[in-house]
């Protein structure tokens, strides 16, 4: 109103808005619509068509099988059904142990570094500067601090613990490097949703004589709803992705205790060339994590709009 009393002042016209199209969000949309057609949505129909022959590198025919890729992975004796659902399992366990961690250290990190202090960004810098590292950098570092005849942690504690060759040794090294390695990610994430709380709530609960422990279940907590459905479901999806750590770390051992489903899968189609399989076993794993995301985003719904 007050621009347009201004343009009459100047003796203009005000300009009539122009119509917009129907199709002028989907202009907008179409970059993205483009990458997301050419490297996700084409790789997965060709990876489902892939799933349903009997599909090697090695071989020019590749017969059609139907669903007998998916049947064999729930038909006990066939070639791949103890190795697969050992490696998932193994991601299981993983997911378990490292995911609440993943959720709580970081929002206890996140409400530490929100708090006024000297030397606050210089924290901050430290806490998410492992992330930043890729893989490979972490894998080795940590493969050489584990070491059980080299590795400096058992050199400093005097014994001899086999952090990468025995469980529940493993499981520990795997979990406990991650969190290393990602909490900064998950502390940033929650150190935003933090910032946007109004203190005025903090303040308001404190005139009604609540203690830090209520300001945190009652004004904290309710204030990160959104994060928190955001940060469990990124880092449930993570975990159950994890690779690397293990390829590098504990290589599957002992006895492919700790070889997880996404190892396994690019062993079966990168080293045994057996590409039907390992899309079938992949298209599997995909539906386990979409039913559990749908459950947790469904449960966390409920809560924040509780």
């Amino acid at each position: 109103m007050q621009t347009e009393a201004h343009t009459r002042a100047r003796g203009q016209e005000p300009q009539p808005i122009r119509y917009v199209g129907r199709v002028t969000p989907y202009l907008f949309l179409a970059p993205y619509l483009l990458l997301f057609a050419v490297f996700v949505l084409l790789p997965a129909i060709y990876g489902l068509w892939i799933s349903l022959h009997d599909w090697d590198f090695l071989l020019p025919a590749k017969p059609w099988v139907g669903l007998s890729n998916y049947t064999e992975l729930f038909t006990p004796g066939s070639r791949d059904f103890v190795d697969f659902w050992q490696s998932m399992r193994a991601t299981g366990i993983f997911t378990l142990f490292s995911v609440p961690l993943l959720v709580t250290v970081p929002l206890l990190v996140a409400m530490l570094l929100n708090r006024q202090f000297p030397g606050r960004a210089f924290f901050r810098a430290v806490y998410f500067a492992p992330y930043v590292l890729g893989v490979a950098v972490v894998g080795v570092l940590w493969r050489f601090l584990l070491d059980p005849n080299l590795g400096l942690v058992n050199y400093y504690l005097g014994a001899s613990i086999p952090w990468i060759t025995d469980v529940p040794w493993a499981w520990i090294s795997l979990v406990g490097m991650t969190v290393w390695w990602t909490l900064g990610f998950n502390a940033i994430i929650y150190l935003a949703g933090l910032q946007d709380i109004s203190p005025e709530l903090y303040d308001a609960a404190k005139v009604d004589g609540a203690n830090g422990l209520q300001r945190f279940l009652h004004v904290t907590l309710p204030g990160l709803r959104p994060v928190l459905l955001f940060v469990l479901t990124v880092t449930i999806l993570n975990s159950a992705n994890m690779f690397g750590q293990s390829y590098l770390i504990t290589r599957g051992a002992p006895a492919n205790e700790t070889r997880t489903a996404i190892m396994f899968i690019a062993e079966t189609g990168l080293r045994s060339f057996r590409m039907g399989n390992a899309t079938a076993m992949s298209y599997v794993l995909g539906l386990v994590l979409l039913a559990i995301s749908a459950f947790n985003n469904r449960l966390l719904r409920q809560w924040r709009d509780s």
